[in-house]
């Protein structure tokens, strides 16, 4: 009698190395299939924004032919988890379900619900954590309280055991004699023909987990040196690129910490490394944040911000933000890098959010949307959060008032104007659509009655 499969269950893990869920698999000794399930339509999944589908679907082509490679293989279907997972175990005659663990609230409910359900019909179900350094539930304030303020939390972080080393890569995966039906990848529709708009993300990114490496070992031995004095300044090319790996699980965060942390040594490097792992600790506090605030993406965090009074959008300040035409260089220079390349500087976002919620007073989740839309490292925890600690209604949003003035940015990190000149060199031509200092007295007034809700809490 063949021995039942082990299925694992790939979401947002698309790798073979550092994949806890895919080495306890192989351990277990039977045949290994893997399953990728595009779920849309699940209650509080949010559907991907069109620059995440067009990463995920390379992804996915990446990793089912690295999974083939070693004698596996990647199924891929379409539905509500409640139902293709158990339909696909009963297909495949599944004796064990594994997985590596998500933290968003509808993603926790869905899994917990499988688990019940799988193992009262005799399947083994077990997961592991993968996708943060620290699982949230293992950091908390001496009250016993999620953490608001980030350096306290990356602080509690540091003082907890190390995170542990990355698992290596598997050289064979067992596979099924006969490999289940599968979907076709280019029937899923994740990449755009009517327009094609995705040339400038061609040129500009491979997704896939030997690329992530490459970057990643690219940074280590070219940029980090110079990562902690040039990683404000968009146009030195001194940041790592690695969010969209991040986002995807190209890379696990446990290499991404080791590796730094070899690479850097005792030396010179040190307080650069340092640096760049306080902001892989920035993407644990958004996750953690996510962990104990599941409505991040809807919801004021700061209670207090409920009576900002945000005004109707104009929609032609709106339009104008989205291509990149406001007449202020360093915003219209973000804006058209995204639209051209599913990204921007860190930066530069924290400057384009500032300049839409403050100086045209849109609605934060406004801004959120076209991010989650255009943006390739999108994902349920960093977006929201980021945008929240712009807008003033985040976690460690202090002050929460601070207005990002975009010209004195750009002449404090862009200072030859060089990331001007690539994106927007247009931009000296146009005149701006709003005054600066004028919308910024207006914010500043409208702050007054979330200073007010603050004090009556």
């Amino acid at each position: 009698m063949p021995a039942s499969p082990t299925l694992v269950w790939f979401r947002d893990d698309l790798r073979l190395a550092d994949h806890p869920a895919l080495r306890a698999a192989i351990d277990r000794g039977e045949p290994v299939i893997g399953v990728f399930l595009l779920d849309e339509v699940s209650p509080g999944i949010r559907p991907l924004g069109g620059a995440a589908r067009w990463w995920l679907h390379h992804s996915l082509a990446d990793l089912g032919a690295r999974l083939a490679e070693r004698g596996s293989a990647l199924v891929l279907r379409r539905g509500a988890a409640a139902e293709e997972i158990p339909r696909f175990v009963a297909e495949t005659g599944a004796g064990t379900v594994v997985w590596n663990r998500r933290y968003g609230g509808p993603e926790r409910a869905i899994d917990a619900d499988l688990k019940t359900r799988l193992r009262s019909d005799g399947v083994t179900v077990e997961s592991y954590a993968a996708s943060v350094l620290f699982e949230p539930w293992t950091v908390r304030t001496g009250a016993g309280t999620p953490f608001s303020v980030f350096t306290p939390f990356w602080n509690a972080c540091l003082n907890l055991p190390a995170p542990r080393a990355p698992l290596p890569e598997p050289r064979e995966i067992p596979g099924p004699a006969t490999a289940p039906d599968t979907d076709a990848l280019e029937e899923w529709g994740l990449l755009p023909t009517a327009p094609d708009w995705a040339e400038g993300l061609r040129e500009r990114w491979r997704p896939g987990e030997l690329a992530a490496r490459r970057r990643l070992r690219d940074f280590l031995d070219d940029d980090l040196g110079t990562y902690d004095r040039a990683r404000d300044e968009p146009a030195a090319g001194a940041t790592s690129l690695l969010s969209p790996r991040l986002r995807w699980g190209e890379l696990s965060p446990h290499t991404v910490w080791h590796d730094t942390l070899q690479a850097a040594g005792t030396g010179a490097h040190a307080a650069s490394a340092h640096r760049f792992l306080s902001e892989l600790g920035w993407r644990e506090f958004a996750w953690h944040t996510l962990f104990h605030f599941p409505d991040l993406a809807t919801r004021n965090w700061r209670a207090s911000f409920d009576a900002f009074r945000w005004p109707h959008p104009d929609p032609e300040h709106l339009r104008a933000w989205e291509r990149g035409e406001t007449g202020i260089g360093l915003v219209d220079a973000g804006m058209r890098e995204l639209w051209r390349t599913g990204y921007m500087h860190n930066r530069v976002r924290m400057v384009t959010a500032s300049f839409l919620t403050k100086n045209l007073l849109v609605d934060w989740r406004i801004g959120e949307e076209w991010f989650w839309d255009t943006l390739v490292d999108a994902d349920a925890a960093n977006n929201p959060f980021n945008w929240q600690w712009v807008a003033g209604s985040g976690a460690d949003a202090a002050p929460y008032f601070r207005i990002f003035n975009p010209a004195r940015q750009a002449e404090r990190f862009d200072p030859h104007g060089a990331y001007i000149a690539q994106w927007a060199p247009d931009a000296a031509s146009r005149a701006p659509i709003v005054d600066l200092a004028a919308t910024r007295r207006e914010a500043l007034d409208r702050y007054e009655d979330v200073k007010r809700a603050a004090r009556a809490e």
